[in-house]
Protein backbone atom coordinates (compact mmCIF):
# COMPACT_ATOMS: atom_id res chain seq x y z
CA UNK A 1 0.00 0.00 0.00
CA UNK A 2 1.12 3.63 -0.41
CA UNK A 3 2.86 5.19 2.60
CA UNK A 4 0.84 6.95 5.28
CA UNK A 5 1.20 10.69 4.68
CA UNK A 6 1.78 12.59 7.92
CA UNK A 7 1.72 16.31 8.75
CA UNK A 8 3.48 17.45 11.96
CA UNK A 9 2.10 20.52 13.76
CA UNK A 10 4.21 21.85 16.64
CA UNK A 11 5.86 25.20 17.27
CA UNK A 12 9.17 23.75 18.51
CA UNK A 13 11.52 23.01 15.57
CA UNK A 14 13.65 20.53 17.53
CA UNK A 15 10.60 18.53 18.59
CA UNK A 16 9.22 18.55 15.03
CA UNK A 17 12.54 17.24 13.75
CA UNK A 18 12.54 14.55 16.40
CA UNK A 19 9.07 13.39 15.38
CA UNK A 20 10.10 13.44 11.73
CA UNK A 21 13.17 11.31 12.44
CA UNK A 22 11.08 8.79 14.40
CA UNK A 23 8.38 8.45 11.76
CA UNK A 24 10.80 8.22 8.85
CA UNK A 25 12.28 5.04 10.36
CA UNK A 26 9.15 3.26 9.11
CA UNK A 27 8.99 2.64 5.37
CA UNK A 28 5.19 2.81 5.47
CA UNK A 29 5.15 6.39 6.80
CA UNK A 30 6.26 9.57 5.07
CA UNK A 31 6.25 13.08 6.53
CA UNK A 32 4.75 15.40 3.92
CA UNK A 33 4.98 18.65 5.84
CA UNK A 34 5.56 20.57 9.04
CA UNK A 35 3.70 23.55 10.49
CA UNK A 36 4.60 25.76 13.44
CA UNK A 37 1.11 27.12 14.10
CA UNK A 38 -2.54 26.27 13.59
CA UNK A 39 -3.32 28.72 10.81
CA UNK A 40 -0.46 27.43 8.67
CA UNK A 41 -1.56 23.85 9.38
CA UNK A 42 -5.07 24.55 8.11
CA UNK A 43 -3.68 26.14 4.94
CA UNK A 44 -1.39 23.16 4.32
CA UNK A 45 -4.26 20.71 4.81
CA UNK A 46 -6.39 22.62 2.32
CA UNK A 47 -3.60 22.57 -0.25
CA UNK A 48 -2.59 18.93 0.20
CA UNK A 49 -4.61 16.88 2.74
CA UNK A 50 -2.48 14.35 4.66
CA UNK A 51 -3.71 11.03 6.04
CA UNK A 52 -2.65 11.67 9.63
CA UNK A 53 -1.75 14.80 11.61
CA UNK A 54 0.40 14.90 14.74
CA UNK A 55 -0.98 17.91 16.58
CA UNK A 56 0.27 19.74 19.66
CA UNK A 57 -2.39 21.42 21.82
CA UNK A 58 -0.35 24.45 22.87
CA UNK A 59 0.06 26.33 19.59
CA UNK A 60 0.35 30.03 18.75
CA UNK A 61 -2.58 31.84 17.07
CA UNK A 62 -5.07 28.94 17.36
CA UNK A 63 -4.80 26.12 19.89
CA UNK A 64 -4.58 22.53 18.71
CA UNK A 65 -8.09 21.63 19.84
CA UNK A 66 -9.61 24.34 17.65
CA UNK A 67 -7.43 23.37 14.69
CA UNK A 68 -8.43 19.73 15.11
CA UNK A 69 -12.09 20.62 15.25
CA UNK A 70 -11.89 22.72 12.08
CA UNK A 71 -9.90 20.18 10.10
CA UNK A 72 -11.93 17.10 11.06
CA UNK A 73 -15.16 18.96 10.33
CA UNK A 74 -13.98 19.61 6.77
CA UNK A 75 -11.96 16.44 6.17
CA UNK A 76 -13.53 13.49 7.96
CA UNK A 77 -10.94 11.07 6.56
CA UNK A 78 -8.00 12.87 8.18
CA UNK A 79 -6.95 11.33 11.49
CA UNK A 80 -5.51 13.56 14.21
CA UNK A 81 -3.19 12.42 16.98
CA UNK A 82 -2.92 14.92 19.84
CA UNK A 83 0.60 14.74 21.20
CA UNK A 84 1.05 16.96 24.21
CA UNK A 85 2.62 17.61 27.56
CA UNK A 86 -0.83 18.12 29.12
CA UNK A 87 -1.62 14.51 29.96
CA UNK A 88 -4.79 14.54 32.06
CA UNK A 89 -8.17 12.82 31.81
CA UNK A 90 -10.14 16.00 31.21
CA UNK A 91 -7.95 17.01 28.30
CA UNK A 92 -8.47 13.59 26.70
CA UNK A 93 -12.20 14.28 26.60
CA UNK A 94 -11.66 17.67 24.99
CA UNK A 95 -9.37 16.13 22.38
CA UNK A 96 -11.70 13.27 21.45
CA UNK A 97 -14.72 15.55 21.29
CA UNK A 98 -12.77 17.92 19.06
CA UNK A 99 -12.31 15.06 16.60
CA UNK A 100 -8.95 13.54 17.54
CA UNK A 101 -8.39 9.81 17.09
CA UNK A 102 -5.60 9.47 19.65
CA UNK A 103 -4.07 11.28 22.59
CA UNK A 104 -0.41 10.79 23.51
CA UNK A 105 2.08 12.32 25.95
CA UNK A 106 5.19 13.89 24.44
CA UNK A 107 7.43 11.38 26.22
CA UNK A 108 5.87 8.48 24.31
CA UNK A 109 8.24 5.76 23.10
CA UNK A 110 9.14 6.10 19.39
CA UNK A 111 7.97 2.62 18.38
CA UNK A 112 4.68 3.19 20.19
CA UNK A 113 4.05 6.40 18.27
CA UNK A 114 4.72 4.66 14.97
CA UNK A 115 2.20 1.96 15.89
CA UNK A 116 -0.40 4.56 16.85
CA UNK A 117 -0.03 6.31 13.49
CA UNK A 118 -0.73 2.98 11.80
CA UNK A 119 -3.73 2.22 14.02
CA UNK A 120 -5.49 5.57 13.58
CA UNK A 121 -4.89 5.39 9.84
CA UNK A 122 -6.91 2.17 9.90
CA UNK A 123 -9.75 3.93 11.70
CA UNK A 124 -8.96 2.97 15.28
CA UNK A 125 -8.78 5.18 18.38
CA UNK A 126 -5.92 5.11 20.86
CA UNK A 127 -5.85 6.44 24.43
CA UNK A 128 -3.32 5.37 27.06
CA UNK A 129 -1.90 3.03 24.38
CA UNK A 130 -5.22 1.16 24.34
CA UNK A 131 -6.44 0.54 20.77
CA UNK A 132 -10.22 0.82 20.35
CA UNK A 133 -12.93 0.85 17.72
CA UNK A 134 -15.23 3.88 17.66
CA UNK A 135 -17.88 2.06 19.71
CA UNK A 136 -15.26 0.96 22.22
CA UNK A 137 -13.99 4.52 22.45
CA UNK A 138 -17.49 5.84 23.17
CA UNK A 139 -17.98 3.16 25.84
CA UNK A 140 -14.59 4.04 27.32
CA UNK A 141 -15.66 7.68 27.56
CA UNK A 142 -18.97 6.74 29.20
CA UNK A 143 -17.11 4.70 31.82
CA UNK A 144 -14.80 7.59 32.60
CA UNK A 145 -17.76 9.96 32.85
CA UNK A 146 -19.30 7.68 35.47
CA UNK A 147 -16.08 7.67 37.47
CA UNK A 148 -16.18 11.45 37.64
CA UNK A 149 -19.51 11.20 39.42
CA UNK A 150 -21.53 12.96 36.76
CA UNK A 151 -19.20 15.94 36.36
CA UNK A 152 -19.46 15.42 32.61
CA UNK A 153 -23.14 14.58 32.39
CA UNK A 154 -24.75 14.18 28.95
CA UNK A 155 -26.65 17.46 29.37
CA UNK A 156 -23.40 19.37 29.77
CA UNK A 157 -22.08 18.57 26.32
CA UNK A 158 -20.72 22.10 25.92
CA UNK A 159 -18.01 21.15 28.40
CA UNK A 160 -16.35 19.12 25.67
CA UNK A 161 -16.49 21.77 22.98
CA UNK A 162 -13.43 24.02 22.60
CA UNK A 163 -14.14 27.71 22.84
CA UNK A 164 -14.84 29.61 19.65
CA UNK A 165 -11.97 31.58 18.09
CA UNK A 166 -13.47 34.86 19.38
CA UNK A 167 -13.89 33.43 22.89
CA UNK A 168 -10.29 32.21 22.84
CA UNK A 169 -9.15 35.65 21.69
CA UNK A 170 -11.01 37.31 24.56
CA UNK A 171 -9.74 34.77 27.08
CA UNK A 172 -6.16 35.38 25.97
CA UNK A 173 -6.57 39.10 26.65
CA UNK A 174 -8.07 38.26 30.05
CA UNK A 175 -4.92 36.30 30.93
CA UNK A 176 -2.96 39.48 30.21
CA UNK A 177 -5.00 41.28 32.87
CA UNK A 178 -7.20 43.37 30.58
CA UNK A 179 -10.65 44.44 31.82
CA UNK A 180 -13.79 43.86 29.74
CA UNK A 181 -13.71 47.49 28.61
CA UNK A 182 -10.06 47.21 27.61
CA UNK A 183 -10.75 43.99 25.70
CA UNK A 184 -13.67 45.67 23.92
CA UNK A 185 -11.45 48.59 22.88
CA UNK A 186 -8.66 46.25 21.78
CA UNK A 187 -10.96 44.15 19.59
CA UNK A 188 -13.18 46.97 18.36
CA UNK A 189 -16.37 45.47 19.76
CA UNK A 190 -18.87 46.64 22.36
CA UNK A 191 -18.44 46.23 26.11
CA UNK A 192 -21.70 44.25 26.22
CA UNK A 193 -20.45 41.87 23.53
CA UNK A 194 -17.37 41.11 25.61
CA UNK A 195 -19.56 40.54 28.68
CA UNK A 196 -21.73 38.13 26.70
CA UNK A 197 -18.67 36.21 25.52
CA UNK A 198 -17.28 36.06 29.06
CA UNK A 199 -20.58 34.65 30.32
CA UNK A 200 -20.37 31.93 27.66
CA UNK A 201 -16.73 31.21 28.53
CA UNK A 202 -17.48 30.80 32.24
CA UNK A 203 -20.41 28.52 31.44
CA UNK A 204 -18.43 26.32 29.06
CA UNK A 205 -15.47 26.00 31.42
CA UNK A 206 -17.71 25.66 34.49
CA UNK A 207 -15.78 28.24 36.47
CA UNK A 208 -17.03 31.14 38.57
CA UNK A 209 -14.96 34.10 37.50
CA UNK A 210 -12.42 35.55 35.06
CA UNK A 211 -9.44 34.55 37.18
CA UNK A 212 -10.50 30.91 37.28
CA UNK A 213 -11.08 30.97 33.52
CA UNK A 214 -7.60 32.37 32.91
CA UNK A 215 -5.97 29.79 35.19
CA UNK A 216 -7.93 27.00 33.50
CA UNK A 217 -6.82 28.11 30.04
CA UNK A 218 -3.17 28.35 31.10
CA UNK A 219 -3.17 24.99 32.88
CA UNK A 220 -4.63 23.24 29.86
CA UNK A 221 -2.38 24.88 27.30
CA UNK A 222 -5.23 26.74 25.59
CA UNK A 223 -3.38 30.03 26.02
CA UNK A 224 0.38 30.25 25.76
CA UNK A 225 2.25 31.51 28.81
CA UNK A 226 4.64 33.56 26.68
CA UNK A 227 1.74 35.26 24.90
CA UNK A 228 0.58 36.81 28.16
CA UNK A 229 3.66 39.03 28.18
CA UNK A 230 3.49 40.22 24.59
Amino acid sequence: MPPIRVLIVDDHPVFRQGLCDVLETDDLITVVGEAADGEVAIEMVQEDPPDVILMDINLPTINGLQVTRQITALYSDIKVIMITGYDDAEQVFHALRAGASAYCPKDIMPETLVNIVSEVYKGKYVVDEKVMTKDEMLNWMDQRISRFGGQYAPDSDEMFIPLSPREMEILEHVTKGLSNKEVAYKLGISHQTVKNHMTAILRKLRVDDRTQAAVYALQHGWVRLDSTHS
